[in-house]
C-alpha cells in the first residue's frame, strides 16, 4: 500500500525568500515546508464551526488582557518552515502589521482526512518544541473528540468527549466539550441532541 502523503498536492518548489515574498500577496494561503509551498484547501462546514466556536469563546474570555486571538491568517514560524493553525493565542505584543505569532502559548488544529496525518505528526513535533506552546489541542470534526497535549503534563495526551470539560490552563478557560461542537453536523452529535430531547 502506498503511504499517504503528508501533503495533498505536490507543492510548488520555491525558496523561502521567495515564499516569504510571495505569500502576502497570494490569493490562496500557503503553508511552506522542505523547499515547498503547499496550497491549503478550502476546510467544510464542521471545520468553519469548530474554529469559529473556539476562537470567539477564547477571544470573549481575553478580552481586556494582553493575549490575542488568531483564527487561520496567521502563521506560525519555524526554520524554514511556516505553517498555518486554525487558532491559536499568543500573549506577545507584536507590530500590527506583522504576519505571525511569534510566541504562542495555546494552538488548536481541527483535524480532517486530508490534514489529520501532518496535524499529527509533523506539526505536532514543530509546535511542541515551540519554546513558548503550553498546550495543542487536536479537535475532531468528524467525531466528537478533543486531545489535548500540555506541557505542564509532558505532553502526555489527554482524550475529551461529550460529558467532559476540557481545561484550557494556558489562558485560564474551562469548555464543555458540546459548547466546543455547537452546532456542529456528525453523528455524535446528531445522537447526542436526540438523548437531549427525551
Amino acid at each position: 500500500m502506498r503511504p499517504q502523503p503528508l501533503f495533498k498536492d505536490e507543492g510548488i518548489p520555491m525558496t523561502e525568500e521567495e515564499y516569504l515574498a510571495s505569500e502576502p500577496s497570494s490569493e490562496v494561503r500557503r503553508e511552506y515546508y522542505n523547499g515547498k509551498a503547499y496550497a491549503m484547501a478550502g476546510s467544510k462546514r464542521n471545520h468553519n464551526i469548530l474554529t469559529g466556536n473556539l476562537a470567539r469563546r477564547f477571544g470573549n474570555h481575553l478580552e481586556g488582557t494582553p493575549c490575542v486571538t488568531f483564527s487561520a491568517d496567521i502563521k506560525v514560524a519555524f526554520a524554514h518552515k511556516y505553517f498555518y493553525p486554525d487558532v491559536i493565542v499568543d500573549c506577545t505584543a507584536d507590530e500590527g502589521d506583522s504576519y505571525f505569532a511569534n510566541s504562542p502559548v495555546l494552538i488548536v488544529e481541527v483535524l480532517s482526512r486530508s490534514t489529520k496525518k501532518l496535524d499529527t505528526t509533523t506539526k505536532l513535533i514543530h509546535y511542541l518544541n515551540l519554546p513558548t506552546l503550553k498546550e495543542y489541542a487536536m479537535v475532531e470534526q468528524d467525531s466528537v473528540c478533543v486531545q489535548m497535549l500540555r506541557k505542564s503534563r509532558h505532553w502526555q495526551p489527554e482524550y475529551y468527549y461529550l460529558g467532559d470539560t476540557v481545561m484550557f490552563e494556558s489562558i485560564g478557560l474551562s469548555l464543555p466539550v458540546e459548547d466546543i461542537y455547537d452546532r456542529v453536523d456528525n453523528e455524535d452529535m446528531r445522537v447526542f441532541r436526540e438523548m437531549q430531547k427525551s
